[in-house]
This record gives structure tokens, C-alpha cells and sequence, in this order.
């Protein structure tokens, strides 16, 4: 589902390149539940938003679901990023002026989805997570936990073969984060591919597999 052949990924610092990532292969196969952990500035999320589409690398190829993602244009990849990819975040990234069912629906209307199908699609991820009784209130309604659920609806509401998700019980309890990586472990069991980038054993512990960077590299 997601290959990665010598991706680098280097950015423009004062004192010159710094590289992110140096030289990473790696193969996740559908329906795998693979963890990427190591300690703060490996590079983890890098490797991810390169997964994703959301960064661009310096070398090497990026394939997700059998699309090599260099060869899109910008408007294609945008695209194919809303209707593959489902991304969650530890800071949430919710729009706080919107309802739970607004927040999760935006990514159809984005795509020009019928109104119709909005709904019945916007129902069955916040019935997934657990939220469809909290759909008419805002994020700052919520607990944290609830929060991060509803961005994980935002994120399987495009129906995504690939749910990457950048330490998304970074900013939650241990019982919350609990709930939240039970949601993920059941967007797997359902047949998503899901990478989880982690600080947490625990969390990591969840996964099929498990990777550890270092300094841009893949040590394990």
C-alpha cells in the first residue's frame, strides 16, 4: 500500500542542509497497522507528511496504493490526498466556528460530494468513533478525547485506503488516549492501513509492527 525507495528529504537551515530523513525504504502492506517511533527531531513526522503528500522529497520515489506520488501535478495530488489519505494530527486542526457533523463533513464538500451523500457518510464515521450524539456541538464542547475522535471522522469520512496519524494521543490522558487508539485499531480491523507515528510504548504496542528512526534513518 505504501512504498518508500531511498526517500531523503533535506531543508534549508542558517549553518546549511539539514536532513530530515536520509535515505528511508520501506513497504507497509494494506490492512497493516505499522507504528514509526524513535525521539523527537528523527525525523517521524517528516516521514509521514512524505507518505502522505503533504511534503515533497528531496530524492527517492513515494508510491501509495500503486500511484508514484511525483508523478501528479499539484491540483492531482491535492485530489488524490482527500480521497485516499486520511490524516490526524495531535493538535486536532479542527475549525472551532463549526459543529462536529460541519467539521467532518468539510473534506466531501471539498470534493463537490452530493448533500445527500454528505450525510449519510458524515453519520456512519461519527457512528464508528462514538460521536453521533455530540454532532451538533462545537470543539470546544468536547473533551480532548472526543476532540480527537471527531478528527479521526474528518479523516475516515473519505473513505481513505491509507489513515496516517501523527501522535494523536500526544495531548490526551492515558484512559483517553485509550479510547482513541481503540478507534484506530478498529479503523484497521475494518481494512485500513493505518501508520501511526508515536512517542508512547504503549500506543506502539497497538501496531502489527513497529519502526524506530534515528537521525533520519531506519535503525530497526
Amino acid at each position: 500500500m505504501i512504498e518508500l525507495h531511498e526517500v531523503q528529504k533535506a531543508y534549508r537551515g542558517r549553518a546549511g542542509d539539514v536532513r530530515a530523513v536520509a535515505g528511508v525504504s520501506l513497504a507497509v502492506a494494506p490492512g497493516e497497522f505499522v507504528a514509526v517511533t524513535g525521539p523527537s527531531g528523527s525525523g517521524k513526522s517528516t516521514l509521514l507528511y512524505l507518505m502522505g503528500g503533504l511534503d515533497v522529497p528531496t530524492a527517492g520515489r513515494v508510491v501509495v496504493d500503486g500511484t508514484a506520488l511525483a508523478t501528479l501535478s499539484d491540483d492531482a495530488l491535492t485530489v488524490f490526498r482527500r480521497r485516499k489519505v486520511g490524516f490526524v494530527f495531535q493538535a486536532f486542526n479542527l475549525l472551532p466556528t463549526h459543529s462536529v457533523e460541519e467539521n467532518v463533513a468539510l473534506p466531501l464538500e471539498l470534493d463537490g460530494c452530493p448533500v445527500r451523500e454528505v450525510r449519510s457518510r458524515v453519520e456512519r464515521a461519527l457512528d464508528r468513533v462514538g460521536l453521533l450524539p455530540r454532532r451538533h456541538h462545537r470543539p470546544d464542547e468536547l473533551s480532548g478525547g472526543e476532540t480527537q475522535r471527531t478528527a479521526i471522522a474528518r479523516a475516515l469520512v473519505v473513505e481513505p485506503v491509507v489513515l496516517l496519524a501523527d501522535e494523536p494521543t500526544g495531548n490526551l490522558d492515558s484512559e483517553t488516549g485509550t479510547h482513541v487508539l481503540d478507534a484506530l485499531g478498529d479503523v484497521n480491523q475494518r481494512g485500513c492501513t493505518v501508520v501511526l507515528v508515536t512517542h508512547d510504548a504503549a500506543a506502539a504496542a497497538r501496531a502489527h509492527r513497529t519502526v524506530r528512526l534515528r537521525d533520519g534513518r531506519l535503525i530497526a
